[in-house]
């Protein structure tokens, strides 16, 4: 079966890195990921993405800055085109991005984030990174403008692999082709590959009813000596304070074990991470999450109690969360 043209570069890449064991599974895990028959809207943003219009081949891109930013000559009727398909792939929830003059004002300012874990990183240039539940892809693209030799972002939502791909359209090749997408959860990474020199897991293992296993899953991607940056929700108290939430926490239902930063850390070295340590913790705010133009849907500020900010409209403490990076025992 001949290979789709949005997957050539992502099998090129796996060749290259010699990710033999991998390779063989992405016909399956492609196949699975982007079902149409699994997920009905689907064929829409995939018709999105191939209407986007040719672009000029001069072009400036930014990776390394706030905004993933492409800049390039683009008539207004062309200009109007790429915006109408562009937002038929909202809601957008990480960025920002200004492709061609547009400006998609994201749900989240990850941009705040990056800002709060870039300091305390191993240097990211020539490393290989992988980034566990990436979303759209926007610290994919800061990791790449940091240097790094091969990104790939995993995230089993088809939505942000084609937002991905739109952003790819307006980049290019002027990353080198080092930033890759496939959607899959860290589930489908092989067992004990050992391989990444970095991985990022940021705002995903609350999502895990089994968190531990998760922080397995993270540990085995890592090659010995690798460093994990990890970024969650978490509640204050000591090392044996954890919050299990009921069905919902911030009008969301699948969260799972809010530990606190201390008990955060005894899991991981728990899990066989050594040199564990918080770089950062701090309380979300309605300026860092919030409905936009890009993402018309409730946000932060209709999860909280309007009466009580630091409470959740069920009563727990409001999202806090931290970041703490360690490094896989050798």
């Amino acid at each position: 079966m001949p290979i789709a043209a949005e997957h050539r570069e992502l099998y090129q890449a796996f060749i290259d890195q010699g990710l033999d064991i991998w390779l063989a599974r992405l016909p399956d895990q492609l196949a699975r990921g982007l079902d149409r028959k699994r997920f009905g809207d689907l064929p829409a943003w995939e018709k999105a993405v191939a209407k986007l219009p040719a672009l000029p081949d001069e072009r400036h891109v930014q990776l390394n800055a706030d905004t993933v930013s492409v800049d390039l000559a683009l008539d207004e009727s062309r200009r109007r085109q790429c915006e109408n398909l562009l937002r038929k792939l909202a809601p957008w929830r990480k960025g920002p991005f200004s492709l061609g003059g547009i400006h998609i004002d994201t749900e989240w300012r990850s941009d705040w984030k990056w800002q709060r874990v870039a300091p305390h990183l191993a240097p990211l240039a020539g490393r290989r990174i992988l980034d566990v539940g990436g979303g759209s892809g926007y610290h994919g693209w800061r990791m790449a403008g940091a240097g790094a030799e091969f990104v790939l972002v995993i995230d089993p939502s088809p939505r942000f692999f084609w937002q991905f791909r739109a952003v790819r359209h307006f980049v290019g090749d002027a990353d080198g082709l080092r930033t890759h997408f496939l959607p899959v959860g860290i589930e489908e990474v092989p067992e004990n590959l050992g391989f990444f020199d970095t991985v990022f897991s940021m705002g995903v293992l609350y999502h895990r009813p089994s968190p531990l296993e998760h922080l397995q899953q993270l540990k085995e991607a890592l090659r010995p000596g690798g460093e994990l940056v990890l970024e969650t929700l978490v509640v204050e108290g000591d090392a044996t304070t954890v919050l299990l939430p009921g069905e919902r926490y911030a009008a969301m239902p699948n969260v799972y074990f809010l530990p606190s930063s201390a008990a955060l850390c005894h899991w991981l070295e728990r899990c066989g991470f050594e040199n564990v340590r918080v770089v950062d913790e701090a309380v979300t705010t309605t300026a860092e999450q919030r409905a936009t133009d890009w993402m018309t849907f409730q946000s932060l500020a209709d999860f909280l109690d309007p009466d009580d900010p630091n409470l959740t409209r069920e009563g727990y403490p409001a999202p806090r969360r931290a970041v703490v990076i360690a490094n896989r025992a050798g």
